[in-house]
């Protein structure tokens, strides 16, 4: 079996192949993460050019077998932060795959600037043991979470707070600037080793608004006297499977319950649109968020540890 490594093809003629191959590993690798070939695709043509983002893929006698997103962190106020997240499929360890996606990552990101890179690794110890003989030590644990929503008994909605209305995202389709605020000051207060900033609403929302995995419909909103307070950003991949893109409250109105109000509502309105399934991420350190997603009766179905090296 002859391993290459190289970058998704761009020509729509032999793109949509490789969208597929790179969607249906990252699947296999992490059910928990939703990924379409229209995903794939549209992350392709919407990454920020500061990011310098690729998309490479392992392929072995035709198949794609192993996976790799790479980039700069280009909205971390520390310049230099590089990500390199390589994905095997289970069937296919052992080829040299991942070495070879490993190395490729790392030469594009040295020439791109990058002094540190961050990985995330599946906690198994095969995945472990390959991060560790590559230079990398481990950092923060995060878990995948799944709720059984076909079967799960929901909380029941209830009547939001005097003062809170609850609205559709879609209410926000022709302005989100109001959301994207909510989003940048959620997003900051996040646990993590590279800490992000979100200044550039036009990319915020062509990257992430008007991604074709984000359902605005089922996104929930809490507004308290008419701006929005907490949010519950709702994800499909129009194949039964949802995902809590993010749920954030804002700083002032933290402590009231108001993102177990989002996430509910949303979780009811997933349910009643045929999705069967619903998963969500969460820091191992964000007990807030884990106590709520227990709340709800999600479990841990999975769980990375994101690992670091650094450059020279």
């Amino acid at each position: 079996m002859t391993v290459i490594v190289r970058a998704l093809r761009a020509d729509a003629a032999t793109a949509a192949a490789d969208d597929a191959g790179f969607a249906a590993v990252r699947r296999a690798c992490v059910p928990a993460m939703l990924a379409t070939p229209d995903s794939v695709s549209f992350d392709r043509a919407h990454a920020h050019p500061d990011s310098r983002y690729r998309q490479l893929i392992a392929e072995a006698d035709g198949e794609v077998i192993g996976t790799a997103q790479v980039g700069i962190a280009y909205d971390s106020p520390e310049p230099g932060q590089g990500f390199a997240n390589v994905y095997v499929h289970p069937q296919r360890l052992g080829t040299g795959a991942g070495t070879l996606l490993l190395r490729t990552a790392e030469e594009h990101l040295a020439d791109a600037g990058a002094t540190t890179v961050y990985s995330w690794v599946l906690d198994e110890p095969a995945n472990l043991a390959f991060a560790a003989r590559h230079g990398y030590r481990a950092s923060r644990r995060a878990h995948f979470l799944r709720l059984d929503l076909a079967h799960a008994t929901l909380p029941p909605r209830r009547e939001p707070p005097a003062g809170v209305e609850l609205v559709s995202g879609s209410v926000y389709a022709d302005d989100a600037r109001p959301l994207f605020a909510l989003d940048a000051e959620t997003v900051a207060d996040e646990p993590g080793d590279v800490a992000a900033e979100f200044t550039d609403y036009e990319h915020w929302l062509a990257e992430t608004w008007h991604h074709p995995l984000v359902s605005q419909e089922l996104t929930t909103v809490a507004l308290v006297d008419g701006r929005p307070a907490a949010f519950s950003l709702a994800r499909t991949d129009g194949a039964g499977r949802y995902a809590s893109g993010m749920t954030g409250t804002a700083r002032a109105h933290r402590g009231r319950g108001l993102a177990k109000l989002v996430k509910n509502d949303s979780l009811h309105r997933a349910r009643a649109a045929g999705c069967t399934e619903a998963f969500t991420g969460n820091d191992a350190g964000n007990e807030p968020m884990l106590a709520i997603n227990d709340w709800f009766g999600y479990e841990v179905c999975g769980t990375e540890v994101r690992h670091v090296r650094d450059f020279g």
